[in-house]
């Protein structure tokens, strides 16, 4: 009888070290939402000197995706795009909207490079923005309305673009801004 008490203290032992492991290699992976909203964002992109070879392969936070900074949020499985960092890498194309869809990012920065078309306003959704930089671009169009929401933004750099138009209202929600 001590052996099957043993055996059975054994196996759920076992079973709590499966459950943790299977956490714990969730925790090592990209949300798969942020996985598409950065294939998305590549897809926009023309690359003419393969500085995002990187970005066909494997998962964008465990295999180093250049630009790519990733952070573990607390009370979550998953690993977070914290910062996308594509500045001066002779990038062209445009912005797509699902870079919206990066929820947890604190850092945008597309700056010195030649990127052609409107700011998506799906910006607008990253609340925990702080940084966006955009200038040296070829950037057109007005600023989204839904930028001045952003209230942890402290600096916004687009100038050296062809943005045109007034500055919107909702910018003056932007307490925390420190340099525009």
């Amino acid at each position: 009888m001590a052996t099957f008490g043993r055996f059975r203290c054994a196996a759920i032992l076992l079973l709590v070290l499966c459950i943790l492991h299977v956490d714990f290699v969730r925790g090592q992976i990209t949300h798969p939402t942020e996985v598409s909203a950065l294939n998305a964002v590549r897809g926009r992109l023309i690359d003419p000197m393969y500085k995002l070879k990187k970005w066909n392969r494997g998962d964008p936070c465990t295999s180093n995706w250049t630009g790519v900074i990733c952070h573990k949020i607390p009370n979550d499985a998953y690993l977070h795009v914290t910062e996308l960092e594509l500045f001066n890498m002779n990038l062209s194309g445009t912005l797509a909207p699902e870079v919206g869809l990066l929820s947890q990012l604190n850092k945008l920065d597309f700056m010195w490079n030649n990127l052609t078309g409107n700011i998506p306003k799906e910006i607008g959704n990253i609340t925990t923005l702080t940084l966006i930089t955009l200038n040296g671009n070829q950037l057109s169009g007005s600023l989204p309305d839904e930028i001045g929401y952003l209230q942890k933004l402290n600096r916004l750099q687009i100038d050296q673009n062809q943005i045109s138009g007034p500055i919107p209202k909702s910018f003056g929600n932007l307490t925390s801004m420190k340099h525009l």
